[in-house]
């Protein structure tokens, strides 16, 4: 017999009956009944329940074993009663009498039970992660994280693509967040950096003339937390395309993620006709260039209702250019107590509050009530329900003035309206689903409303549409062949068709303020691999820890992770970041100033 196990914890049933086996794992949970000790045995695959009386040779022994200790025990396999037969468990009709006990490791007190559900704080959990990982529930994400992982990599090879690994440490890269640097000991005073991305050694691929390129890429980046992102590093499966336009892109991905999502959605639907939505219409519509789309309410421009009218607040707003009123619908939000709740909940967020309207049945009719409705009249109130398809029942809420200063609280209360409001039944399932959305059309640049400068708002190193025809005219028209994909209110996957045309890049550069010798001083690699002859190419990344986390129903990325950093990008469990020896400060050359204040 093997020295540790002649079974695992998952595998014994009503055949092995009789048998002499042999099961290793960790104590799950024991049981005393009446001098009978009820042992549950765990191991990474399953639970086997094993018993011990007074005519056990061991029975002593295993009376001072604990929660989390871990064991071998050998046994006779034994059926169980009918009546205390367990259908949960794949080996609930067995149980095992045990014969021999040997501790292979003892646990002292335990900071956190792996039993049962539990809350403890997250820096307890991470401190002790190697507790918290034997969790269910935490076995089962890392299981399909794990199983994710090897579809993708199924997927892409057979699609054609090759796996590539790109270099860990290397030089600074734009990807839009702080790096992680790297001092050099052989080059004193230099520093190399962590990739953010494997963004120019994918596109360098490309001009090498590999057509398809796909990588599980660890990617680094100095980042504030969120609950939806690492503050250190994190996972994306990254592929790059030659000779492709946008749409080869999407039809490429589609499949990949959506069969994914079948496969691993526990029978949640997904829709299949991915919409793309233009970032102009995702920010209008839904106040994010995420949304989530389950939610079915759009909103929508209603300011030449209010122009003119004898609302004063948005009356004068709307006289500056640049300024609008947005209606958010809200049907069956037509209570005075309900709008007088999201007013609060803007009043939360900042605002002043938000203007309200809501129409209730009057005699054979309705009426529309509110102050706003009494300020704008009858013949506006009618026409905006119109716009907005509302009835009896319905409200709608409003805010004003430039956009950007609001779309975020009207993307918010937005959800608060459609996750408050009662549903109709084919809605009542709606958070059992995934529903995916392309966001296209992004713009490239943006102003400032200070100073005037132009700057990149995206990505500087996507194609602008139309080429360097289209860098002639307004800057702030300029779109760039840049897509996001969005999944339930997250963004899921972004990407670009590349600039590789290094005339028209540098003319990119130069409408932000960068002239020719600063873009090739910082991507001088890039861009002398596109003076000899580099194919039009694009691609994209897939969040793995993000799809990881709808997936497995998490609203905390670090749920999936293995050992994830806290909310202060600290390892509590290894130490880091840790302060350096003054031996290693000398070998590279640095020293470290004491912090003013």
């Amino acid at each position: 017999m093997h020295v540790y196990r002649s079974h695992t914890c998952a595998e014994l049933n009503a055949s092995n009956v009789g048998e002499t086996v042999r099961l290793s794992g960790w104590v799950h949970r024991i049981r005393d009944h009446g001098g009978i000790l009820f042992v549950d045995l765990r191991d990474h695959y399953g639970v086997t329940q094993v018993l011990c009386d007074p005519d056990s040779p061991v029975f002593s022994e295993m009376e001072k074993v604990r929660s989390e200790w871990c064991i071998r025990i050998d046994g006779v396999v034994k059926a169980r009663d009918a009546d205390l037969v367990n259908p949960k468990l794949p080996t609930g009709e067995i149980e095992v009498f045990v014969r021999d006990l040997e501790v292979l490791g003892a646990a002292k007190e335990l900071p956190l039970m792996v039993f049962g559900d539990q809350e403890y704080p997250e820096e307890t959990r991470l401190r002790y992660r190697y507790l918290d990982l034997r969790r269910e529930v935490m076995q089962r994400n890392m299981i399909l994280r794990s199983n994710v992982v090897a579809d993708l990599r199924k997927r892409m090879w057979a699609k054609g693509f090759n796996e590539f690994q790109t270099p860990i440490i290397t030089a600074s890269s734009p990807e839009g967040a702080r790096d992680f640097l790297v001092p050099s000991r052989l080059h004193p005073g230099k520093f190399y950096a962590l990739p953010q991305a494997p963004q120019q050694f994918k596109q360098l691929l490309m001009v090498s003339g590999f057509d398809k390129y796909f990588q599980i890429a660890p990617c680094f980046r100095d980042e504030d937390p969120r609950a939806d992102r690492s503050p250190t590093d994190f996972y994306q499966l990254d592929m790059e395309m030659s000779f492709v336009t946008q749409q080869d892109i999407f039809d490429v991905m589609e499949p990949v993620i959506a069969d994914m999502f079948d496969t691993f959605g526990e029978g949640r639907r997904s829709n299949r006709d991915w919409p793309q939505i233009s970032y102009r219409d995702a920010a209008l519509w839904y106040g994010t260039d995420k949304p989530d789309l389950r939610n079915p309410i759009r909103m929508q421009d209603v300011s030449e209702h209010f122009r003119g009218s004898g609302f004063a607040i948005f009356a004068k707003l709307l006289e500056q250019e640049g300024n609008e009123v947005r209606a958010i619908p809200a049907p069956k939000g037509g209570s005075r107590k309900f709008c007088d709740r999201m007013n609060k909940f803007a009043q939360q967020e900042g605002l002043p509050g938000m203007g309200y309207i809501f129409w209730r049945e009057a005699g054979d009719g309705m009426e529309a009530a509110g102050p706003l409705a009494k300020n704008i009249g009858p013949e506006r109130t009618e026409a905006i329900r119109q716009q907005l398809g509302l009835g009896v029942g319905d409200a709608a809420f409003f805010l004003g003035g430039r956009p950007k200063t609001f779309e975020r609280v009207a993307g918010k209360a937005r959800t608060v309206i459609w996750e408050e409001t009662p549903k109709d039944p084919a809605d009542e399932n709606w958070r059992e689903q995934f529903m995916f959305a392309w966001i296209v059309d992004f713009p490239i640049y943006e102003q400032d409303e200070e100073t005037g400068r132009i700057d990149f708002e995206h990505n500087p190193f996507s194609m602008p549409q139309g080429g360097m025809e289209a860098l002639a005219g307004d800057p702030l028209e300029v779109l760039g062949n840049q897509y996001d994909l969005a999944c339930n209110g997250y963004e899921l996957v972004s990407g670009a068709i590349r600039n590789h045309r290094p005339e028209i890049m540098f003319k990119a550069f130069e409408i932000a303020g960068y002239d020719e010798a600063e873009v090739r001083k910082r991507f001088g690699g890039l861009v002398n691999a596109f003076q000899y002859g580099a194919p039009p190419h694009g691609g994209c990344a897939l969040g793995i820890d993000r799809a990881v986390m709808i997936l497995a129903g998490e609203e905390n990325i670090r749920e999936v992770m293995l050992f994830p950093m806290n909310q202060r990008a600290e390892d509590l469990m290894m130490g880091a970041p840790s302060e350096p020896s003054n031996e290693q400060l000398r070998e590279l050359s640095l020293r470290i100033l004491p912090q003013e204040g």
